[in-house]
């Protein structure tokens, strides 16, 4: 018996029971065509689900001689030296500077269809790792479900709908960390007016804690932006709840003592006990769950998300042994 069948059975019969309960046809649709959008982008990115992307959002009003275009190109180029692939919103502006510095062999493109805008960046047209969603929810559950992080380049509501919404799902947890980078072009005061804009009006009123901001980085340097993105990574891999404690999967494990410092330090946000070094848990053994690395598990309080983002910051500054070196 296939390990998901379980899965697949509720699928089934959860459409069943919209049959059962008569369910308006417009209903019908949405879910149907979600369910297809949702299959199909999986398809579409299963074999690449190893590899490192990065989202890139901004408008697609930007024009190829505007310097945010050439800004973004540089940046795109930057993470494909690296191994990073890039998923775009495969329109024009921002979104075709992004395939155009990684290339089109490094970019995935999740296109929405809209009456207004030109349809398919040239860079990826015919390209099968181009997906076309009717609607907004279901591009937004792959741009976020398949990225590892995050940059955001001056743009229209689009762009702020998806700053807002990315600092929305880290902030409460409902996404994983990542790193979130909103970039601009040297001079550029359209990030640092926003900034402005969250301290005065939401974090001075209490709208959003002290330590929120630090879910992302404004910078106008494109090696700034490069560096936050691999550097999240250095140590830090992933993150999985069990039994009700949060382990942290790394590539290197602190030692005793700064493990003990590291208790102390974000005691705001452990329940009870320490922060301590344990081998795979029997879950992530059954699963196969990336049982090779290290691992550190803590009490989380599950609310300190932007303070969490801080300790894997810290864990990512654990230096190298001689003997790894």
């Amino acid at each position: 018996m296939d390990e998901n069948s379980d899965l697949v059975f509720e699928l089934v019969v959860s459409a069943l029971r919209l049959a059962q309960d008569r369910a308006d046809r417009g209903d019908l649709k949405i879910a149907n065509a979600a369910v297809k959008e949702m299959r199909n982008a999986f398809h579409v990115f299963a074999p690449f689900r190893d590899e490192r992307k990065v989202a890139i959002f901004g408008s697609a009003r930007t024009q190829p001689d505007d310097p945010l275009y050439d800004q973004t190109r540089r940046f795109a180029a930057a993470m494909a030296e690296r191994d990073w692939m890039v998923i775009t919103g495969a329109g024009p502006g921002i979104m075709e500077a992004g395939i155009e510095g990684a290339g089109p062999d490094n970019s995935f493109g999740v296109s929405i269809r809209l009456p207004f805008e030109a349809a398919t960046s040239q860079f990826i047209e015919g390209d099968p790792k181009l997906v076309n969603f009717r609607y907004f929810f279901t591009r937004k559950l792959e741009f976020v479900k398949e990225s590892h992080g995050f940059v955001l380049l001056p743009g229209g509501f689009g762009t702020m709908d998806e700053a807002f919404e990315l600092l929305t799902l880290v902030q409460t947890g409902k996404t994983n960390p990542a790193p979130i980078v909103l970039l601009d072009v040297p001079g550029g005061t359209y990030w640092s007016s926003w900034e402005n804009f969250v301290e005065r009006e939401l974090l001075a009123r209490g709208y959003v804690g002290k330590h929120d901001l630090g879910l992302v980085l404004i910078t106008d340097d494109v090696d700034r932006a490069v560096e936050e993105l691999s550097g999240f990574y250095t140590n830090y891999h992933s993150q999985r709840y069990v039994d009700g404690r949060l382990v942290l999967r790394l590539q290197r494990v602190p030692d005793a003592d700064l493990l003990a410092a590291l208790t102390e330090e974000f005691a705001d946000i452990i329940v009870k006990g320490r922060i301590e070094r344990i081998d795979a848990t029997p879950a992530e053994v059954a699963d196969g769950d990336h049982v090779e690395l290290e691992r550190v598990c803590l009490r989380f309080d599950r609310h300190g998300y932007a303070r969490l983002r801080h300790l894997i910051d810290r864990l990512n500054r654990v230096p190298v042994s001689s003997d790894a070196q």
